[in-house]
């Protein structure tokens, strides 16, 4: 689905209320004084139908973005094999530079991460969200960030979406 679509579909899916809640929020980071890590991000919850704003400072709290896979130890292992190394010697090599013990508990945290639902949610796409927003804002361009939350026990990812004036949903509920 594309993300316009995605975001049709979303915004399709607000109360007037919450609707109207956006139109607040985009006017407030119209008048901001630049880059903050104050500005709001937006979490949609399909589940409880709730829409909610949390300052971008706070996201990382409530939602820990996952970056086990980018512990230095798997990082060398990775690098190694990518260079062509056999994979018993890479493993030697990582335990040469970092120890034993820490590449066996980077390689359980890496492992023990992969069984609990993290939705997608990465360090990566963490620091994409950000960088994206403070881009975006030093640009001129008033937008906000909607994450919308996956459903609870699914193996659906957290889809992150960018609300603007020119969104189709929230030119109709200004006129």
């Amino acid at each position: 689905m594309a993300e316009a679509d995605a975001l049709t579909m979303e915004l399709a899916g607000l109360t007037e209320r919450q609707q109207r809640g956006l139109i607040d929020v985009l006017d407030e980071i119209r008048h901001a004084d630049g880059w903050s890590w104050q500005l709001p991000v937006l979490l949609r919850n399909r589940c409880w139908l709730r829409l909610s704003r949390i300052p971008l400072n706070e996201l990382h709290h409530l939602f820990p973005p996952d970056g086990r896979d980018e512990a230095p130890e798997l990082m060398q292992y990775r690098r190694l094999l990518h260079q062509g190394v056999d994979p018993l010697l890479a493993q030697q090599s990582c335990w040469q530079d970092f120890g034993m013990e820490d590449c066996q508990r980077a390689l359980q945290a890496y492992w023990r991460s992969r069984d609990t639902a993290i939705h997608g949610w990465t360090a990566q796409r963490y620091r994409q969200l950000v960088s994206s927003y403070r881009e975006r804002i030093e640009r001129k361009i008033t937008t906000v960030p909607m994450l919308v939350l996956a459903r609870k026990n699914s193996l659906e990812n957290h889809r992150l979406l960018w609300i603007t004036e020119n969104t189709p949903v929230m030119r109709h509920t200004c006129a």
